[in-house]
């Protein structure tokens, strides 16, 4: 029993962790895009939007998934306390991070021309898909050295990286969009590459000092890493192209604006989430890998994830269905007020996101690539299928619902997948928790949809609420947090 509530105990300290750090970068980014709205409209978000996509699939096609090939290994030395042989393999994935980062800006060159056809049908910007060329050189060299923190648990000097780097992306961009309006939005999003790997390179350098001593030895030793994170590389560049498609054709449908208005969406809604799944990659995932050959082990890894997971995030959302009314003209203007309703229903998604998600990374644990793969495409090509129906049967609203639809078919497909390949198995309490913040989610969006007024703000208060009260009581009864706290305040006084 000890040990069960001590494994809760640390799933929730580091969702904490990261969490708080996610927190901050929420509230930079809203103030960031509050500052971007008022400045250059939905319009300049819109064309932002466009160039961040390219720039994330540019990286994601490129930076031959190192970020996550090089972790199992890395990790395993780290564990067995081979200096030498850590060393050798910091320096493999620097080398080849360094050939990522060549190969994604020859990338970036080469495709900018179909780019600009692909994405605009007026004026010519070739050039400033090519100048993204630089933004992803330095993705990928920030990546790797990423991946060196991350294997070897520096998971404090990871929050702080992020920490920082917004703030100071911020600082530094802001003036960029007033002087230069539109013009600053590529100058903006190159410097806050720059200034993330400045930040990440100082932190890994100062553990693992560079050194330039390559061979042919280094060469090979990277094959195995990049062939377990080819999978991932797909599955992530067919993400990004997939969202590209959308924006594009949201574009050429609606015009710059809708897009403008899907990608703050995007933003408010998963961004709010990923305060929860933060921990997924830097801590969840090592300890997934661990013991992903014990099926017993693995299920209780997966449903203590999902649970703490499930239940920290499930009153944020009603929440956050609750003020978004009141937070879309605060955090960009009144100007953004027809995503109102495509952000609410879209907030409904994130309920089988946060069950999904730990069971998705089963195959990538079990190095199962082909199984990521298929997976992963399966989502994306619902998504995109269902904006481009949904869209044009009911606007923006509509594509709210293709997000939710998108999300109900990856969750029966992830999770009937893993119950028939893995032997993974749902435990009940999951699907009660699960069941009880679904149902009050769901009125929550109906109070949303048909309330006004006093009850309105009345009976949304009362599903934040009642939604709180629960996840409270059950994490109470899992984790011995609470008595700590309490032996801690006492023992103060």
């Amino acid at each position: 029993m000890k040990t069960r509530d001590e494994n809760y105990s640390r799933v929730l300290k580091n969702i904490s962790l990261f969490g708080g750090v996610q927190g901050v970068i929420l509230i930079v980014g809203l103030v960031r895009n509050k500052l971007i709205a008022l400045i250059l409209g939905a319009g300049g978000m819109g064309f932002n939007a466009l160039l961040t996509s390219v720039q994330t699939f540019a990286s994601q096609v490129t930076n031959l998934g190192i970020s996550f090939g090089a972790v199992p290994r890395l990790s395993e030395l780290y564990e067995e306390g081979s200096e030498e042989q850590l060393s050798f393999y910091i320096q493999v994935i620097r080398l080849w991070s360094l050939m990522a980062a060549l190969l994604g800006m020859a990338f970036c060159v080469i495709v900018s021309p179909l780019m600009n056809d692909l994405t605009f049908t007026w004026g010519n910007h070739t050039l400033h898909y090519a100048a993204l060329a630089f933004s992803v050189a330095l993705l990928a060299v920030s990546f790797g050295e990423t991946a060196i923190l991350k294997a070897t648990r520096r998971l404090r000097s990871l929050a702080n990286i992020q920490v920082v780097t917004v703030v100071v992306s911020l600082v530094l961009s802001l003036p960029l969009y007033f002087y230069l309006r539109h013009s600053g939005v590529l100058p903006a999003i190159v410097l806050t590459t720059l200034v993330s790997l400045s930040v990440t390179i100082a932190y890994s350098y100062r553990y693992y000092p560079l050194k330039l001593q390559f061979t042919r030895r280094h060469i090979s030793a990277g094959w195995p890493m990049i062939s377990l994170g080819l999978a991932y590389v797909l599955a992530a560049a067919i993400g990004s192209a997939a969202e590209l498609i959308v924006r594009s054709f949201l574009n050429v449908e609606g015009g710059l604006n809708n897009v403008g208005l899907y990608n703050a969406t995007y933003v408010i809604v998963f961004t709010y989430g990923g305060i929860v799944f933060s921990a997924l990659d830097s801590d969840y995932y090592p300890r997934l890998s661990g013991v992903s050959k014990d099926v017993g082990q693995t299920n209780e890894t997966v449903n203590k994830q999902m649970e703490v997971s499930l239940l920290l995030l499930s009153p944020m959302l009603v929440f956050l269905l609750m003020f978004l009314p009141v937070l879309i003209p605060l955090m960009l203007s009144h100007e953004f007020l027809p995503m109102v309703g495509m952000a609410q229903v879209a907030v409904l998604a994130m309920y089988f996101k946060v069950q999904t998600m730990p069971v998705a990374y089963i195959s990538l644990a079990r190095r199962r690539s082909r199984a990521y793969l298929f997976l992963e495409t399966s989502y994306f090509i619902v998504l995109v299928l269902s904006v481009v129906v949904s869209f044009r049967l009911w606007g923006l609203w509509g594509t709210g619902v293709a997000i939710v639809f998108a999300h109900i078919v990856e969750y029966v497909i992830v999770i009937g997948f893993a119950y028939w390949k893995y032997a993974y198995r749902l435990t009940l309490p999951i699907g009660c928790y699960a069941g009880v913040q679904l149902a009050i989610g769901l009125a929550a969006y109906a109070v949303s949809r048909y309330a006004e007024g006093w009850v309105y703000w009345t009976a949304e208060a009362a599903l934040v609420v009642a939604s709180t009260a629960y996840s409270v009581y059950v994490l109470h009864q899992k984790t011995r947090l609470w008595e700590a706290l309490r032996r801690k305040f006492l023992k103060a006084d």
